[in-house]
């Protein structure tokens, strides 16, 4: 139920890519922290809703431990700031439905497969949602959680297998383009692979009044967000975070994540 209907080549890019556009349907997004979602998919479900389309989006905690000074910002500080923060970044994009799972920050890994699962896949059997985005098996940036998030989703969609499901993923594109400023401030892992360009199944280029709106969306994150911006810069900040691509998930990714009953 949804289509890329035109076709853009970004600057400096061997692949072109469909721009996707939303034809229907509802888009279910889970991830691990507030903002995960802001700076992956804030283009893609500011899109969806425009277009009318019902938009979910789930976490499975609050970040409480997203700090460089806990003594400052203690977990439960935190976890009330950063709450705040994602209600105001939701109301932004006008997305209404949300639900954290409440486990730890931090601790997801530790979560029973059958208990996380459970719920995830019973929403996308009431929902029967046209697209499913969350994190990869490589979590982006390599967190605990992020990676086990992605584990969560894929069993569950498993199951149900309903829509198509997606991973957020670093295009090479992307990493060339921004190799320099992700070295400088440690931004991803040093053996981040990423995905070949021809690879990319689905993305969102934003235009100038999209990279607006989403700038809002991230400032509305801002205990995580304005320090990265100010060590940035403004503009390449907004250029560093205007191409959201997805991919498919392998046949090889679906089968070694175990569904709960093949786990137990």
């Amino acid at each position: 139920m949804f289509c890329g209907r035109r076709r853009r080549t970004l600057v400096g890019m061997t692949a072109t890519w469909p721009d996707w556009q939303p034809d229907g349907g509802t888009v279910l997004g889970i991830w691990a922290h507030p903002d995960d979602e802001a700076y992956l998919s804030a283009g893609l479900m500011a899109r969806a809703r425009r277009a009318g389309a019902r938009v979910v989006c789930w976490h499975a905690t609050r970040g409480e431990q997203g700090t460089p000074d806990p003594q400052a910002w203690p977990p439960e500080r935190l976890a009330a700031r950063r709450v705040a923060e994602l209600a105001e970044s939701l109301r932004l994009l006008g997305v209404t439905e949300h639900r954290f799972l409440g486990y730890a920050d931090g601790h997801c890994a530790e979560v029973p497969l059958a208990e996380a699962v459970a719920p995830l896949a019973d929403l996308m059997a009431e929902l029967r949602p046209a697209l499913v985005v969350t994190f990869g098996p490589d979590g982006i940036t390599g967190h605990p959680d992020h990676i086990t998030v992605s584990r969560w989703v894929t069993a569950a969609w498993r199951q149900v297998r309903h829509g198509k499901l997606r991973y957020a993923a670093s295009s090479h594109w992307f990493l060339r383009t921004f190799a320099e400023v992700h070295h400088r401030l440690g931004l991803l892992p040093a053996d981040t692979e990423g995905v070949p360009d021809d690879q990319v199944a689905l993305a969102v280029r934003l235009s100038e009044a999209e990279l607006d709106h989403k700038r809002a969306v991230l400032a509305a994150h801002a205990s995580q967000t304005e320090s990265l911006a100010a060590a940035m810069g403004e503009a390449l900040y907004r250029r560093w975070y205007a191409v959201e691509t997805f991919r498919a998930p392998t046949p090889a990714e679906l089968s070694a994540v175990a569904v709960p009953e093949e786990a137990t």
